[in-house]
């Protein structure tokens, strides 16, 4: 047996459309309320955000950008001293990023005695080189502070200052710190670069 006919049938779907139409909208336009907002707060602290266009050139996702990208793309980094800071906290960041807790993701079953011996011969091989590093930078405590924020932490001098006179004061250090680590062995960050990769 058919259904009736109704008239109103095929407005009523046409109006339920139109409302799940205009809640996706005023969804999607709460977001990029959101999103505005968190990149404000974010820009306010001294991140260095990027915003990435699709294909369609609408703004896509927004991408945060490292304290050596940032100096990089500001023109105020030469390659060599970009080159010897991603080298320098590639090593930092394993010596520091050993003690965390491993993945849960890691699905390697069964004895793993080996991996332990070899894992702790490359934490003594990052902590020697993390050592060479910081003996070209000749201990100074403030070339080692740079460095350790802006390439091994990732943040950009205006996040790891309060101001930014502090943060101009710390791009100079850490240009200058950067121009050591370049200038004592430049084919030591090129084989640290290929081998991290």
């Amino acid at each position: 047996m058919s259904r009736p006919y109704n008239p109103a049938r095929q407005d009523l779907r046409h109006l339920a459309l139109a409302a799940h139409r205009q809640r996706a909208q005023k969804d999607a336009q709460e977001v990029a309320v959101g999103v505005a907002e968190t990149a404000a707060l974010s820009r306010a602290r001294g991140a260095a955000l990027v915003v990435q266009l699709c294909a369609q050139r609408r703004p896509g996702p927004l991408r945060r950008l490292s304290g050596l990208d940032w100096l990089a793309r500001k023109g105020r980094l030469t390659a060599a001293q970009k080159q010897a800071g991603e080298a320098y906290g590639l090593a930092w960041r394993r010596v520091e990023g050993a003690a965390r807790i491993g993945s849960s993701l890691d699905m390697s079953f069964g004895c793993r005695d080996h991996d332990a011996v070899s894992a702790a011969e490359a934490r003594a091989r990052d902590m020697q080189r993390l050592k060479s590093y910081r003996n070209r930078l000749r201990g100074q405590a403030d070339l080692v502070a740079a460095c350790d924020q802006i390439c091994g932490g990732e943040v950009t001098p205006r996040e790891a200052c309060s101001n930014g006179v502090q943060a101009a004061r710390l791009e100079g250090i850490l240009l200058v710190a950067l121009d050591l680590l370049a200038s004592e062995d430049p084919g030591e960050s090129n084989r640290v670069s290929r081998a991290s990769n």
